[in-house]
């Protein structure tokens, strides 16, 4: 569990170091610390801390990190937005023209009828596991997840993974917010009598399954990758010095995240990298444009799609790492 800021859904701030440009969780010595910098990344079990944490703040809410928890939570929503297209109802499932879709208006309805296609109840009237109502009408639904993989989240309005339409995800790089925490829309409640979460049902496994809610297998890439990077760095205005070989690490290891559909730290790894190349930029050695482009390609190369997201990480890391010039043998 970790804490989540008063009256807020989000994880209480970071303090003020971790909030620097440039700054990551990764080997943040906050953690290590038992400070809660960096939202799930800082969920703990040590009854200790969590005694620390909420007694000097009692006011803070309860965010649960559902990866190292085992858990996978249906979070439907019930929000008032016009129906999208058909083939973004139930992602795969073709509903023909013919089938009227008058009275459907949420994510309530969508995980209805795709569990009454599969001969099930939908997860919404499970009585035997964990359902909490949300303050926005919406509903989480827990689930344990027992067979070791590793589920991925989504949202129901992604074009590229989801169960259903308003229905999300909450898994493996999410968190959930525990029942009893009160934001100002209100307070998440327990419905029914059941307090934990049962096991994950195998229709809802196998749909997870089917709508890409498990990682690809993660296959090492050649050798060449890094090479590549070089040279690129190289063709792109770099030197062959020791900056130049930092750089060319950095986006090797963005590039690898193409094996990896989540959880291969991506934001992280490219923010690092962007970081570096605006040290570059500023000491002379590559022109901006140069180390922006070769940046939004090998972003391109590990995550398809994603420019926009990309983008923003790039410009931000490149715009600290801007600050603190990187001369050929190190820093100054």
């Amino acid at each position: 569990m970790h804490p989540l800021a008063p009256g807020r859904k989000t994880p209480a701030a970071n303090c003020k170091a971790c909030r620097a440009p440039g700054h990551t969780h990764t080997d943040c010595a906050c953690i290590a610390a038992g400070r809660w910098c960096h939202g799930f990344h800082a969920a703990t079990l040590d009854p200790a801390r969590i005694d620390q944490w909420w007694t000097a703040h009692p006011d803070f809410g309860v965010g649960v990190a559902c990866g190292p928890s085992g858990l996978v939570v249906i979070d439907i929503d019930a929000h008032g937005q016009n129906l999208p297209d058909r083939d973004r109802l139930l992602p795969g499932i073709d509903i023909p023209g013919q089938v009227d879709l008058a009275g459907l208006a949420n994510g309530f309805h969508t995980l209805a009828v795709l569990a009454a296609l599969r001969g099930a109840a939908s997860p919404a009237e499970d009585g035997e596991t964990l359902r909490v109502r949300t303050p926005s009408g919406g509903m989480h639904v827990w689930y344990r997840a027992t067979d070791g993989r590793r589920w991925q989240c989504s949202a129901g309005s992604s074009p590229t993974r989801a169960l259903a339409w308003q229905v999300d995800v909450r898994a493996h790089g999410g968190y959930i917010i525990a029942p009893g925490t009160t934001t100002g829309a209100g307070t998440y409640t327990p419905v029914g009598d059941a307090r934990h979460p049962a096991a994950l049902p195998g229709w809802l496994a196998g749909e997870l399954e089917r709508t890409g809610h498990l990682p690809p297998p993660q296959v090492p890439l050649p050798r060449t990758v890094l090479a590549r990077a070089r040279q690129a760095v190289i063709a792109a205005g770099g030197g062959r010095d020791r900056a130049t070989r930092a750089l060319s690490a950095l986006l090797a290891e963005v590039a690898e995240c193409a094996a990896v559909a989540e959880g291969a730290g991506f934001s992280d790894k490219l923010n690092r990298a962007a970081y570096t190349a605006g040290g570059l930029v500023a000491a002379g050695h590559m022109t901006h444009q140069a180390a922006e482009d070769l940046l939004q390609q090998i972003a391109e190369t590990a995550r398809p799609g994603q420019a926009r997201r990309a983008a923003q990480i790039i410009r931000s890391g490149m715009n600290a790492g801007s600050r603190h010039p990187l001369h050929v043998g190190g820093r100054p």
